[in-house]
């Protein structure tokens, strides 16, 4: 089964900041948007804040320790997109599909996501430097 008839829509796209607070003052005094929650995720090193929008989110990651990805992310490349979030109806048949493809993947098993929901990523090489998050959501 070819991939796109997998992936069901945009969940999030995910943005990496240095100070979630600082950059959320746009967002809501600008835009009028408000963060639904915010969370630690200290398995990743992170803080996690969700601000919807339409039937998706935006996402922002602040990292809360300096190992984390998110941390080596901004020294690399300074704030912005980190990652796009697709939501697939099966995540391992995706996953399949595009290892039989050859496409270089980040996670070849699913792991359990902020929302605890499954997901696994698409290495950025693949998608012309795009990091690509894969999301089941049941």
């Amino acid at each position: 089964m070819r991939v796109s008839k997998m992936i069901k829509r945009v969940n999030h796209v995910a943005v990496a900041v240095r100070d979630t607070e600082e950059a959320l003052r746009f967002y809501k005094e600008v835009l009028g948007l408000q963060p639904s929650e915010s969370k630690a995720a200290p398995e990743q090193g992170l803080k996690i804040t969700f601000l919807p929008i339409g039937d998706g989110e935006i996402e922002f990651l602040e990292p809360i320790s300096e190992t984390s990805t998110v941390a080596k992310f901004l020294e690399k490349r300074g704030e912005g997109l980190h990652h796009i979030c697709l939501e697939v109806d099966d995540i391992e048949a995706t996953l399949h599909s595009l290892s039989e493809r050859g496409v270089p993947l980040v996670d070849t098993i699913p792991r359990v996501g902020a929302h605890g929901t499954r997901i696994a990523f698409i290495h950025p090489e693949a998608a012309h430097g795009i990091l690509i998050e894969l999301s089941e959501t049941k």
